[in-house]
């Protein structure tokens, strides 16, 4: 069971409206989502994502011990360089994605909501004789989001962890309202979304299920380094790449725009030829509606399916564009 992060005290600002699951305790939007997502494509705002879990490593073995757990070649993270990274089953499945920083005392990742808990599990049974702690920072910091292309500037005592999508920062939770105060307007988490599905980029819990791999979602290279040595999972990341393919690729998709609702996390995706008593090939992720391309969603499908093809989403007719190689 996930254990939820405290609700953010930004829900009490004017038009607030609390997100759904994954992301409950944060607000979805606060009254106009199209003109959040313009701010943030703008470079204007912030997003509150202080509902996500946030651990840190301390120790003078920190980055040498999680260079052995992770998929991401860190034993030599500089601090101020961000990266992020996987942990995999034995099988090579995905079970969890980090997003760290390190500040050249300390190891700042933030999670999934509620997946911190499990997480630190984790990491605690594989310390051994390492110097490290592993501590859960979730109740006294949160995350916030500055979009790319902000000027703004960053609290002193935030913990800076920038990428070309922007800056997450760690900050203090109860300067929460005065950072909203400072750096408004604030926008939601269903822009931000908008943003991700936009860039194509995968989120745990959405773009996989209990037998994703890496390869499937386009996570080679951002999240998983090739040429690091062993760790939990690698021979599967190996093999896949050096002697196969993938089962299933990640795409992009075009929804119809005269829906009325968007396809739900899991929708099956068919041939539209075959229409909807058709063979399921896949199940949409995460669907949105963007400020400029209208309705658009990610999914998972069968690698075979043909990159050219006419989808249906459940009921929606859907264009495809490819984002991981058959």
């Amino acid at each position: 069971m996930l254990r939820p992060s405290p609700a953010s005290p930004l829900l009490s600002l004017p038009g607030a409206v609390p997100a759904e699951a994954p992301d409950e305790g944060v607000a979805a939007h606060y009254g106009d989502l199209f003109r959040e997502q313009r701010a943030l494509a703008d470079g204007s705002g912030f997003v509150d994502l202080s509902h996500r879990g946030v651990v840190t490593v301390t120790g003078p073995e920190r980055l040498s011990w999680l260079h052995l757990l992770l998929t991401q070649h860190v034993s030599d993270l500089a601090p101020g360089h961000a990266t992020e990274a996987l942990i995999l089953s034995a099988h090579g499945h995905i079970e969890h994605a980090v997003y760290l920083v390190d500040d050249g005392e300390t190891t700042w990742l933030h999670t999934e909501p509620g997946r911190q808990e499990a997480l630190i599990a984790y990491l605690e049974s594989m310390k051994f004789f390492y110097r490290v702690e592993v501590a859960d920072r979730t109740d006294e910091i949160a995350v916030v989001h500055l979009p790319a292309g902000s000027i703004a500037e960053a609290p002193g005592d935030a913990v800076v962890r920038e990428t070309a999508h922007g800056r997450d920062l760690f900050l203090p939770r109860a300067d929460l309202e005065a950072f909203a105060a400072a750096h408004g307007p604030a926008a939601g988490v269903l822009a931000l979304e908008a943003l991700r599905v936009e860039a194509h980029r995968p989120r745990l819990g959405l773009e996989t299920d209990h037998r994703a791999i890496p390869h499937e979602l386009g996570w080679i290279g951002t999240a998983v380094h090739l040429q690091k040595g062993c760790y939990r999972g690698q021979e599967t990341v190996a093999r896949v790449h050096n002697l196969g393919k993938p089962p299933r690729r990640l795409v992009f998709l075009h929804l119809d725009g005269s829906e009325v609702h968007l396809p739900p996390h899991g929708t099956p995706v068919r041939l539209a030829a075959d229409g909807e008593e058709g063979r399921q090939l896949g199940f949409v992720t995460t669907s949105v509606r963007h400020h400029e391309l209208g309705p658009i969603a990610l999914a998972l499908v069968k690698r075979n399916v043909p990159v050219d093809a006419p989808l249906m989403a459940g009921g929606t007719a859907a264009a495809q564009e490819t984002v991981v190689e058959p």
